[in-house]
């Protein structure tokens, strides 16, 4: 559960963002006010909308693939890291069996 928390505090702002965006400002029906009027400008204001919410999408998606890479590449060193540590496991069990193999000949021979 916790693995994802730090990727939603950097899309929090990003997501708040979008959503502002996406919910468009649609100028309010007036009693008076021409409906021929009225409708071509809550297109213009949902294209602005539309528009701002794909370059925030873009924005975020440059930003996810970042993180991506980075992950990744955190990944690839510590598989590195896993195998050199395997390697020196194996090198000790080594060392310790031989040691433990003197130590009884010592002990038995007087």
């Amino acid at each position: 559960m916790a693995a994802f928390l730090p990727a939603l505090k950097i899309a929090l702002p990003y997501i708040t963002q979008i959503v502002t965006a996406a919910v468009p400002m649609f100028t309010s029906r007036t009693a008076s006010g021409k409906q021929d009027e009225l409708i071509p400008q809550q297109i213009r204001e949902l294209q602005d909308a539309v528009t701002h919410n794909a370059e925030s999408v873009k924005g975020l998606a440059t930003q996810w693939k970042g993180t991506i890479e980075s992950i990744d590449a955190a990944a690839a060193r510590l598989q590195q890291e896993i195998v050199v540590l395997r390697r020196l496991v194996y090198c000790s069990t080594a060392i310790a069996l031989v040691a433990s193999v003197l130590a009884v000949i010592a002990f038995v021979r007087p």
